[in-house]
């Protein structure tokens, strides 16, 4: 009894160490947008740090200088809190750069979100990564990653993956992300999802169709489950606490001697991955009772939306899809050359946000064209992470749930309901009609 007494101590603790995160996030106040030039644009993002750094000097710093046009950049880990206050103060940015579809779809329902028609060519994209939405296109992506990725060392053979990928140990688990803590959890349920049930069952449940309490979502929940080793005190205290963005390192290592990571493709240029010259195979490779007769791959996207309607917001926009301009990452931009990535210096990283903007680093590097071919190839079914596709209050409780069910599995059902609940009484919000598509 006197065990069981502290298992659930310590489970209230981290329930309380969750809500104080959240809240600490929500009470960030409304942004006053100052020191605004004749000429200026303000610009609201996730990156801050090195990636904030990155972002000014190969993209923004180039801007100002051929356009004549001082860019206000305010960066922030909860940019959603931020820009929520924003709007409602009635002191939007000119401009937002968001990690997926999911807010800003909602923010172009209720017509807060300029148009973009006519400041780029859409046929540069697919249709998936720029959809047409209460009558247009409302965002560009800036920047995206490959998903479905199980990241290792060259030095381990690819033949010994899936009895490594049977041992919880194997895996590298970090959920800490600041205001967004517990997004690698979703991606984790929801490419387990993908990967078992397939895109158009994986569709139905990222636009709000599917239940939560269906039999192939309660099913991919168990499997990361099994997976991870959910409910190993040790391994989630070390999950929740570990950053993300660096696993391998810092003041708390989550990762130590870690074999596997599942991943986004910003990875690589980590230090550990770098050094261990990471490679990867599709997560069905090594996900129980995946289907092997489909190949999808989930995708993420920072996505660039004009709030304010200004020449010089119109130019940044045009500046940000220009497919000659600096690119931080990859891009689903099909008017850069093809192969550019296998000899492109710049890296997909491992910054604050969710996915970072990268390192550089030169040479050849076929892995990094691979993924490019598959970001931006015709005929490669995508699906954009179902999470950042959901509307915002559905992606936090998500997120919230993963990190709970992570702690104690033994309250799935009791999740899935909580989830199930929150769907049916947002059934009336701004789903996006489609998360997938080959085009």
């Amino acid at each position: 009894m006197t065990g069981r007494l502290r298992l659930e101590g310590w489970k209230r603790a981290y329930a309380v160490v969750l809500c104080l995160v959240v809240l600490a996030a929500g009470g960030i106040a409304w942004t006053q947008w100052q020191g605004r030039a004749e000429r200026s644009v303000t610009l609201l993002g996730n990156w801050t740090g090195a990636d904030e750094a990155r972002f000014k000097k190969e993209v923004l710093e180039p801007f100002e200088a051929e356009h004549g046009i001082s860019v206000v950049y305010q960066g922030s880990s909860a940019e959603s809190q931020v820009l929520a206050a924003d709007v409602e103060a009635g002191a939007p940015p000119d401009v937002v750069i968001m990690p997926g579809p999911g807010e800003l779809a909602e923010y172009a329902a209720l017509r807060r979100l300029k148009p973009l028609d006519g400041l780029f060519d859409p046929d540069h994209y697919g249709p998936m990564w720029t959809p047409r939405i209460a009558g247009g296109v409302y965002w560009v992506p800036v920047k995206v990653d490959l998903k479905s990725m199980v990241w290792y060392p060259a030095a381990v053979p690819e033949a010994d993956l899936p009895a490594l990928a049977r041992k919880p140990g194997e895996w590298c688990l970090a959920l800490e992300s600041g205001a967004t803590s517990g997004w690698p959890g979703t991606d984790w349920v929801e490419d387990v999802l993908l990967q078992q049930a397939g895109w158009r069952k994986y569709q139905d449940w990222a636009t709000g169709r599917l239940s939560w309490k269906d039999d192939a979502v309660r099913q991919a929940w168990e499997t990361w489950r099994d997976l991870v080793g959910a409910g190993d005190r040790k391994r989630v205290e070390r999950a929740l606490l570990g950053g993300f963005a660096d696993p391998w390192g810092g003041e708390r290592p989550t990762c130590t001697t870690q074999r596997l990571e599942h991943q986004a493709s910003f990875v690589r240029a980590g230090g550990h991955w770098s050094a261990a010259e990471g490679r990867y195979v599709h997560s069905k490779a090594l996900i129980p009772r995946a289907r092997k007769d489909l190949t999808a791959w989930e995708v993420s996207g920072d996505l660039a939306a004009m709030l304010r309607d200004t020449p010089e917001a119109r130019a940044l926009i045009r500046y940000l899809a220009d497919p000659g301009t600096a690119r931080l990452g990859f891009t689903a931009n099909r008017a850069v050359p093809e192969g550019a990535y296998a000899e492109d210096p710049a890296e997909g990283g491992n910054g604050s946000g969710k996915g970072g903007t990268g390192s550089a680093k030169g040479g050849t590097d076929p892995t990094k064209g691979a993924i490019d071919a598959t970001l931006r190839g015709r005929g490669t079914m995508r699906c954009w992470d179902a999470s950042d596709a959901m509307p915002p209050a559905m992606r936090d409780a998500f997120h919230q749930a993963a990190l709970r069910f992570l702690a104690d599995p033994a309250e799935l059902p009791e999740r899935l309901a909580v989830l199930e609940e929150l769907r049916v009484r947002h059934r009336g919000a701004a789903w996006l009609p489609a998360v997938c598509g080959e085009s």
